[in-house]
């Protein structure tokens, strides 16, 4: 598997899964109801740092960015995203895309990653606690999940 930075040529290729991840509403706090223009602004924004994963064929299987998760003296604390194309779901693709970012955004001088709303549900959480998260804390009945109903959203925090 090849992961790189991303490109703007590449936004055609992530579009497909992240609109279908997105539209499930099981594992993302965003309206199941973005558009494609929309869902390119948040996840290829400026200052974002977006990668995709590639498989053997060449077919982009996944995409990650980093951003710092605040400003100014506490801009040293990375958030990130992911997205694995649920085709392609259980190939290790998630923990292989997940290691090459935590690397990077060590590597690019943050200290910390955080994520803000982590679905409980979300089969992530064991990957995210196995790779050295720990949940530091549960906002309770936060998500309306199509299949469980009201669940909580972790966040999520781990040094790098």
């Amino acid at each position: 598997m090849l992961i790189r930075e991303a490109v703007a040529a590449d936004w055609p290729r992530i579009w497909p899964f992240w609109h279908r991840i997105v539209a499930a509403a099981e594992t993302y706090a965003w309206d199941p109801d973005t558009s494609e223009e929309a869902a390119r602004a948040l996840w290829m924004a400026p200052g974002k740092r977006v990668y995709v994963a590639e498989n053997d064929t060449g077919a982009v299987v996944g995409s990650a960015y980093t951003t710092p998760n605040y400003g100014g003296p506490a801009a040293g604390v990375a958030n990130a995203g992911f997205m694995i194309d649920p085709d392609h779901a259980g190939q290790g693709i998630g923990r292989t895309l997940a290691e090459h970012v935590l690397t990077a955004a060590k590597t690019d001088g943050y200290r910390a990653m955080v994520f803000n709303a982590v679905v409980e549900t979300n089969p992530a959480v064991k990957l995210w606690t196995s790779l050295g998260f720990t949940i530091l804390g549960t906002v309770p009945d936060a998500y309306d999940h199509p299949h469980h109903g009201r669940v909580g959203l972790h966040i999520m925090y781990r040094v790098l």
